[in-house]
């Protein structure tokens, strides 16, 4: 399923008469790249707000969509778990789990206590 940010990305090639490659080739990525982009696979790098709206002239409208796109597609992340012992994966793990259910003030004090840590 397309993104809000897949969606505006095809449009763009479809008018202006493109195909997922030419696009792809612009934004110096491979075409798989791109289409993992656009069905939510993988996150819509900020960088190619700018490469996008000077390539294809974008107004300040479409600018604000495209950034708007991209910061949906944001919304996900992804932590590479692979160099954690299992006692940290689990803390990770528990932690987004849980995180819907705790209260304003537990998020408070977890805030409080990373940002000892910097």
């Amino acid at each position: 399923m397309l993104t809000n940010f897949g969606k505006f990305v095809r449009k763009i090639r479809i008018d202006n008469g493109e195909l997922l490659k030419d696009m792809a080739d612009v934004l110096q990525v491979t075409s798989s790249y791109l289409s993992a982009v656009e069905i939510g696979k993988r996150n819509a790098p900020i960088a190619w707000a700018e490469i996008i709206t000077k390539h294809y002239k974008l107004n300040k409208l479409q600018e604000a969509e495209l950034y708007a796109a991209i910061d949906d597609s944001q919304l996900n992340i992804k932590i590479d778990l692979s160099t954690y012992d299992t006692f940290d994966k689990n803390i990770v793990l528990t932690f987004a789990r849980k995180f819907d259910t705790l209260a304003d003030s537990d998020k408070e004090q977890i805030r409080t206590l990373l940002s000892k840590h910097k």
